[in-house]
């Protein structure tokens, strides 16, 4: 089995953020003991360098401002690229995959199409392609938020999962049949793999999106590449064939 960890960044509206992102770190069952003992030898690193505490939740938007768990420390924009850098360098370093789906809200023009179904569907449709070319199932664990419709998305991507067609020869039904129950729903101050689908995920917009030349940014365009062979190539890799995407592991819709 396997499990995947995921989070959003940005909003669902479309009055709001340029886009609606989705991170997702996959790792094995078997794996996850060792994989989790090495994030917290990491978190204990990061507690004896920079001060912040095991427990404390190290989200994007809390490096970005230096909010929540992180304001007490007062830390400088330079430590704080430091910290998400080395967040992304760990999850090259562990038996996980990451990859991300950017819902490019400035981009769509039919505005009835809600970008945070649309994301889950392009997630749930890599998630099961990965599962079935592995023959293992997956559980599907994400960030406390709109539980009921995920749950929806994902009961609906196990009956039938309707995916575009890439070569524009109609629709194909593909069904999650190794979706393993209802996505769980998991507080992110509790989970480690939820935070680093977090930051994965604000990498990945940064990707599409880079900061302005003139700013100093905590997390730049650069941030995603940092996850090197973590990077889970095969989720944009028809697109990047066919000359419509570049970024490995991000899936972008609209390109």
């Amino acid at each position: 089995m396997e499990i995947a960890y995921v989070d959003e960044s940005g909003d669902a509206g479309y009055g709001g953020s340029r886009t609606y992102t989705l991170g997702c770190v996959l790792i094995e069952d078997a794996r996850w003991p060792a994989a989790f003992d090495a994030f917290l030898g990491f978190r204990r690193f990061i507690r004896a360098r920079f001060g912040i505490r095991v427990r404390d939740e190290i989200k994007a938007n809390y490096l970005l401002r230096g909010g929540g768990p992180l304001k007490r420390l007062q830390m400088g924009e330079r430590q704080r690229r430091v910290i998400y850098r080395q967040h992304m360098r760990l999850a090259a370093k562990l038996p996980v995959k990451v990859f991300a789906v950017v819902v490019r809200k400035d981009l769509i023009l039919k505005r009835s199409m809600n970008p945070r179904d649309v994301a889950w569907e392009f997630l749930l449709q890599r998630i099961e392609r990965h599962s079935t070319t592995n023959d293992l199932p997956m559980m599907v664990v994400h960030d406390e938020g709109d539980s009921l419709n995920i749950r929806g998305v994902a009961r609906k991507a196990r009956r039938a999962n309707t995916a575009g067609s890439a070569f524009g020869t109609g629709r194909f039904r593909l069904p999650a049949r190794l979706l393993i129950d209802d996505p769980v729903p998991r507080q992110s101050d509790q989970s480690y793999f939820v935070q680093l689908a977090d930051l994965a995920a604000f990498a990945a917009y940064r990707r599409l999106y880079p900061p302005p030349r003139h700013r100093f940014a905590v997390c730049h365009e650069g941030m995603w590449d940092e996850l090197g062979g973590a990077r889970h190539a095969p989720a944009n890799q028809l697109a990047r064939s066919m000359g419509t995407g570049e970024h490995n592991g991000i899936v972008s819709w609209p390109n």
